[in-house]
């Protein structure tokens, strides 16, 4: 990884748009508590299926940039999107001063039929960064996704890293990862970037363990592996919550002190709009 440990680890974190009032203000305080405690560079907000949360993330955006973040990156995804509502946001975000960007193809919407086209004037993440380099030249920071264990929609391995290489190609300047729990997986995609000639660093996404269900069920969704020994400790954990976060805290502070040690370029919390895990993680990493 000698080509993405020049630098200074960079710590994030991210939240997906809160549904109502009262959950935007609990978003706010999680928020000065991670600043507090962590000062990520940036907090990044998630971007609904179809576009489903357009409104909500922006709000979001300016909502915590006007609590105090330092900086704010929203996610902007494709599917459903046209290039018209695509152009519009971008300009209302450079309106607003953002610099930043996670551009994603993002999630299909669930009632969207099988087998048919996609919504939308774009079908994949390289044709919307190829559309936000040719509107906005070089104002945004674009991020991209990455999958280490690969797309669950993904035809092969090959194929899901081909797919990568497009989007860098059509000019992200970093990535950010699914997250993991098996270290040997990010290493080796950072290897075959670096064997591809791409420079360019890419984050490793960090999901705190704290409820052996949802974890479950996200993993499921995104095709992270849990590996057996991690899942069977949290299934004789699952009726002794205190045990599986306790548990769960050393396992992944333990994946964060290696990716760190190997050069990981930073990491990216996906809090679930909660502080107390990533904390919990944060404060065993800065005692090590």
């Amino acid at each position: 990884m000698s080509s993405h440990n020049t630098n200074t680890p960079v710590f994030s974190c991210e939240f997906f748009p809160p549904k109502t009032d009262v959950g935007m203000e609990k978003l706010q305080a999680v928020q000065n508590l991670l600043q507090k405690q962590m000062q990520p560079a940036f907090f990044s907000v998630t971007f609904g299926a179809g576009g489903s949360t357009r409104d909500r993330t922006l709000e979001t955006v300016t909502t915590l940039m006007a609590n105090g973040a330092s900086s704010v990156v929203p996610h902007i995804s494709c599917i459903g999107s046209s290039k018209a509502e695509i152009k519009t946001l971008l300009d209302t975000y450079i309106e607003n001063g953002i610099n930043r960007l996670v551009t994603l193809r993002g999630d299909i919407p669930k009632d969207q039929p099988v087998n048919s086209n996609l919504p939308g004037d774009f079908a994949h993440a390289n044709e919307l960064v190829r559309f936000i380099r040719e509107h906005s030249g070089n104002h945004f920071h674009i991020e991209v996704a990455a999958y280490p264990e690969y797309h669950p929609e993904s035809i092969s391995p090959q194929s899901d890293f081909d797919c990568f290489v497009q989007k860098v190609k059509a000019g992200a300047n970093s990535a950010i990862t699914q997250y993991f729990y098996n270290i040997d997986a990010y290493l080796r995609f950072v290897d075959k970037c670096e064997q591809a000639g791409l420079d360019i660093p890419v984050v490793a996404g960090i999901m705190p363990i704290t409820n052996f269900a949802s974890l479950s069920r996200f993993s499921d969704a995104c095709g992270a592996e849990i590996p057996r020994w991690i899942r069977q400790q949290l299934v004789a954990f699952q009726d002794d919550t205190e045990s599986l976060q306790r548990f769960g805290c050393d396992v992944v502070t333990q994946l964060c002190q290696r990716l760190l040690a190997q050069g990981a370029p930073g990491l990216h919390f996906y809090t679930l709009n909660q502080a107390d895990a990533t904390l919990a993680i944060w404060q065993q990493l800065r005692q090590s």
